[in-house]
Parts: C-alpha cells; structure tokens; sequence
C-alpha cells in the first residue's frame, strides 16, 4: 500500500459507506466546492465524467501530494439532465418523468494520483421504474428521501419498491460504481 493519504472529495455520506464495503476507508473526507450546472447541450453521461474529474482536481489543488478521488452521479431521462431535487415540485416533476419509463444512471470516478496524473471511468447503469400512481408519488415525496437526491429518488430506500429493472451496476444507482473505483484504487496500490 501506498503511503501518499487517500482523500474523498464527496460530502455524500453514501460514497463513504460504498467505500466501506469494499474495505476502503478515506484518511480524509472533503466536500468539493464545484459548480455542477451542466453546460449547454451537454449530455448526462459527459455532465457525471466532467463533475467526477472536477472534484478530484479541485480536492488535488487544495492537498496536493494526495490521491484525491472524486465522483458524480448524474440520472439522464433521454438526453435530459435530471437535477439533484432541492424541494417537492421538482422531486415531483422527476418522478412524474420517470414513470413507466426507463432511465440512465451516470456514474463518473475520477482518481488523481500524487503526480497530478489523472485516471477516470464512466459507468451507465439502465433502470425501469414501473407506472407511479399520484398516491405513490406523494407518499415518496412525504418520506423525504429524494432531498438531494439527483433524479428525484434514492435506489437504496423506500423507492426500491417501484424498481421493475435494473440492467448494470446497483451501487452505480446509489452513487459509486464500486466494481471500477475497486480496480482504480487497486491500480493506485490503495486497496487489495
């Protein structure tokens, strides 16, 4: 193992216990500071790579020396960009998009290794969410689980019930594709 400090540059309480189940624990947690509106035209998939390499440079710039890992999750309905929900209108609006349909989830996972070297993946989990009633609708957005959540819905709670597939990477959906941050990591001589 390496000596450098492993640093998470997610405030997101899910990356920390993702890492954990691979057995990864950051020396340091950061909250990347980072503009995430998305640019004009950009779709989902580049909007969650840009945002994961962002964070890891902006975590890298301020403790360099460091292997800073950042990441982005980002729900694309077609090519548009589901924002992360701050209030019920907008968690209502995304779930309303979201019923009967399928959806694409975005990861991105950066590494910035100590020599300012950058190391990134993209992984895209499929996800079909069945036909959401008004009643199921406003019973999700009373249990609170979508504030902050980007698509309106977290995976791993109340809403996992209204989940009729899922093609690719669960922890992906959660927030941190754990398959490839393994291999990043175990790449940088930071996990086995």
């Amino acid at each position: 193992m390496t000596g450098a400090p492993f640093i998470l540059a997610s405030a997101s309480p899910r990356r920390k216990d993702l890492l954990a189940l691979i057995g990864v624990t950051p020396d340091k947690i950061i909250s990347a500071d980072i503009d995430e509106t998305p640019r004009a035209n950009e779709l989902p998939r580049d909007l969650a790579l840009r945002l994961a390499r962002e964070k890891a440079l902006a975590g890298a710039a301020r403790h360099g020396g460091a292997f800073v890992l950042g990441s982005d999750t980002v729900v694309g309905c077609g090519r548009r960009i589901l924002p992360k929900t701050e209030d019920e209108q907008a968690a209502r609006e995304c779930l309303k998009m979201l019923s009967g349909r399928a959806h694409r989830v975005f990861s991105g996972v950066a590494l910035v290794h100590p020599d300012t070297s950058i190391s990134a993946r993209i992984v895209e989990t499929r996800v079909k969410v069945r036909r959401l009633e008004t009643d199921a609708i406003e019973e999700y957005i009373a249990s609170g689980e979508w504030d902050g959540k980007a698509g309106g819905y977290a995976i791993q709670g109340l809403f996992a019930k209204h989940i009729i597939m899922i093609i690719g990477s669960h922890p992906n959906v959660v927030g941190l594709p754990l398959y490839e941050t393994a291999n990043l990591l175990k790449g940088a001589g930071l996990c086995k």
